[in-house]
């Protein structure tokens, strides 16, 4: 019998698995020789049929031990139910809850079963919508933080404490690691090169436009509670190599308006310039935390996420350039080693429990209300997807393909918008015709 599959089990088979489920005759005896049970009526019993007849005549032991076997057998074939439609169906679905009972007389199986169900055995689905609005949206959101950001170093930079008056708090890596002055470029470099291969990744990746919104979710999220961090307490500088002195903003008006344009000049130069040494930024002041183990944390994370588990060798790779990248900026003495420690924490942590919400919608379920409060962007963003992303990608002709698909089509959205325009025909229709050739393009990309 284990080699014939549950679709095809007959009454025997079913009376040959119950017993080795350990059920005894009584319970056979309702369920195979009173009912007929075969493989398939084992694969849609529901929560229903366990508040009614003939399951409801069993004893309370019997029928959560028959849900409990029932639910692992389901789990097992969930291929076979997806073929079926099965999964679809709310009403016989094992796994989801049921309408058919009120608030007050609601199934005893169905309080712990309000999970939502994979489409296939390994939690992927196959359809994704690309949600280019909610990418452009995310972008949009992380350049505003990355602008408060840059504003507030600028604060920060003039708050440092005066480094004759505080000199730099003990700290047992630097204390015990010579400054090496080359080392902090060397930090860019290893985080400018992880961002190229990321931006190949986002290139080949057939969701590229998911992995786009989650990338600037997460990294405006970090970067906007950096700004909190950096701004409520003022560190003294890590090293004495430093050279930082507030910066004069006194001007011959000496006007509020005309401190502020100076520096929102120097904060569009440091968002200009990434906030890199090597563009010619130089800040002091922004320590806790830092922003350069953040982008090194995100980048390797998403590359090791989204690429397949096979090439080992590039996240062996990423993960090297991660850890160093970290020692470099420990090396250069321009963070503490609490800073390095705590942005590695806080992105790792935020980009595990970000992924594991959303590749487990149910665990967000049974609270939605709650979840919509503490995590507006991931209700949002992520509100379309459940389940696992899975790592597809395309070829370059795909890429190129798709690519002059989408000019194409806008291409013909702008030559009907033309003919309706230059149409000899009255005002209401040329507005029908417009509304016509904009959804018939739509209708055509779909």
């Amino acid at each position: 019998m284990s080699e014939t599959p549950v679709m095809e089990w007959t009454v025997k088979d079913t009376e040959v698995w119950l017993r080795k489920e350990g059920f005894d005759d009584t319970v056979i005896q309702i369920l195979c020789h009173q009912n007929q049970l075969n493989g398939k009526c084992l694969l849609v019993l529901n929560e229903h049929d366990f508040a009614t007849e003939p399951l409801n005549k069993l004893t309370l032991k019997d029928r959560k031990c028959l849900y409990i076997s029932c639910k692992s057998l389901q789990r097992d074939n969930q291929n076979v139910l997806l073929d079926l439609g099965l999964l679809e169906m709310p009403s016989v679905g094992l796994y989801a809850p049921q309408p058919h009972f009120s608030k007050n007389e609601c199934s005893e199986y169905s309080e712990s079963e309000r999970v939502s169900p994979p489409v296939s055995e390994d939690g992927r689905i196959h359809r994704l919508p690309a949600e280019k609005t909610k990418a452009f949206l995310s972008f949009c959101y992380v350049v505003v933080v990355t602008w408060i950001t840059a504003f507030v170093m600028v604060i920060v930079h003039d708050r440092v404490p005066d480094m004759k008056k505080y000199p730099p708090l003990p700290d047992i890596f630097l204390d015990n690691v010579p400054h090496i002055p080359w080392a902090f470029d060397m930090c860019e470099v290893t985080g400018t090169f992880l961002f190229t291969i990321w931006l190949i990744v986002l290139l080949f990746h057939k969701h590229r436009f998911i992995l786009m919104r989650r990338f600037f979710a997460l990294s405006g999220t970090v970067f906007l509670l950096r700004c909190v961090t950096m701004l409520i307490t003022s560190l003294s500088v890590p090293g004495a190599h430093l050279q930082c002195t507030p910066r004069n903003y006194t001007t011959q008006s000496s006007s509020v308006f005309g401190d502020l344009a100076t520096k929102l000049s120097q904060a569009y130069v440091i968002w200009r310039g990434a906030g890199m040494s090597i563009q010619g930024v130089r800040t002091c002041g922004d320590y806790m935390f830092s922003g350069h183990t953040v982008a090194l944390t995100m980048l390797n994370f998403f590359i090791t996420e989204y690429t397949p588990r096979h090439i080992y060798y590039l996240h062996t790779l990423s993960w090297m350039m991660n850890m160093f990248g970290i020692f470099f900026i420990l090396a250069a003495h321009e963070h503490y080693s609490i800073d390095v420690f705590v942005a590695f924490y806080i992105s790792s942590r935020l980009f595990l429990y970000y992924h594991t919400l959303s590749n487990n919608q149910a665990l967000m379920q049974r609270d939605s209300t709650r979840t919509k409060v503490w995590f507006p962007l991931f209700s949002y963003f992520e509100s379309s997807v459940d389940g696992i992303v899975p790592n597809e990608y395309e070829t370059p002709s795909e890429i190129v393909c798709n690519l002059l698909g989408f000019f194409k089509s806008k291409l013909n959205i702008l030559k009907d918008l033309h003919i309706c325009l230059t149409a000899k025909s009255s005002e209401p229709s040329t507005s029908n015709c417009v509304v016509d050739s904009v959804r018939d393009n739509k209708i055509k990309q779909s």
